[in-house]
């Protein structure tokens, strides 16, 4: 059964009249009744009583004709907003991001690109590394806004920002008054850690596997946020970015003195996967709008 038996099928059943229906249809009488005998054949039943040249829609062809009307309106109900959200000036970007870039650094982004693409929508997700990364490898997100080192072979990354990383410490603890800080100096001292979920871990593992030392590990908290709150309430200390969100009363920042303590967040998205118009425009407009950051490149 193709569409096309449909179609002709409606217009036969509309007009009534093989030679009116062949008329707008643009087609032969011959090639619209050879259409319909076709169809008839594959339901096993007749649609129409015939006589002569005209035609009567019978029992049959009156139910049949109300299911393939709906379905066909469906169908390019369908058809048009594939067009409309896949359309570069009007389409839908579905984006996910970690929870404690939803303060700032997202909804800047957003507002970037839409003083240029306007009529772009944006479906947003964000939560936890492990929630947001199974949206991206479900396909229900286009574009995943992490650190770098989360992605891996199956995925391209495009940094975005490249963030300080301070010692955050309770106000009250001695290293408090220091204008910076060697993380040496933090050996023994409690660690508000990060379980898996939390999208800095990797980053802060990579970076203490060459301190030679073992941290303190006294929590392992969920989020950003929370290692943030268990520091103002003077549980501990630990090594965050000075962001929107975080910045809670009781918490002082201190400078790490060791180089290269940032963390880089950037897009991600899967190697294997179509990127719809809207997407790869807002992807586009990330490498050519922050030249800082040279362009996407396959992490092996």
């Amino acid at each position: 059964m193709e569409l096309t038996q449909l179609e002709y099928f409606l217009t036969a059943a509309r007009h009534q009249h093989l030679t009116r229906a062949a008329e707008e249809l643009r087609v032969t009488q011959s090639a619209l009744s050879h259409a319909i005998s076709k169809l008839e054949s594959e339901l096993g039943v007749p649609l129409f009583d015939r006589t002569g040249r005209n035609i009567r829609v019978n029992a049959f062809g009156l139910m049949f004709a109300k299911r393939v009307e709906r379905g066909l309106l469906e169908l390019k109900s369908g058809i048009h907003e594939i067009e409309a959200n896949t359309n570069p000036d009007t389409g839908i970007v579905n984006l996910s991001y970690l929870n404690i870039l939803g303060a700032e650094q997202v909804p800047r982004l957003i507002k970037d690109y839409q003083r240029l693409k306007p009529g772009v929508r944006f479906e947003l997700t964000q939560g936890n590394y492990d929630d947001i990364n199974a949206h991206l490898e479900a396909g229900h997100s286009d574009l995943m806004i992490t650190s770098k080192e989360t992605a891996d072979d199956k995925h391209e990354w495009a940094s975005i920002s490249t963030v300080p990383l301070y010692l955050a410490v309770p106000k009250e603890h001695p290293f408090a008054a220091r204008a910076s800080i060697s993380l040496r100096k933090i050996t023994g001292e409690p660690f508000i850690g990060m379980n898996k979920n939390c999208g800095l871990k990797k980053t802060l593992t990579t970076r203490f596997m060459n301190t030679g030392f073992e941290l303190n590990v006294i929590y392992d908290a969920e989020d950003l946020m929370t290692v943030a709150g268990f520091i103002s309430a003077g549980l501990g200390l630990s090594v965050l970015p000075r962001m929107t969100g975080l910045q809670l009363e009781g918490i002082s920042w201190l400078p790490i003195e060791e180089r290269d303590w940032t963390w880089e967040i950037g897009l991600k998205w899967r190697t294997d996967r179509y990127l719809s118009p809207a997407a790869r425009g807002f992807l586009d407009f990330v490498l050519s709008h922050y030249p800082e950051h040279e362009q996407a490149v396959p992490l092996t």
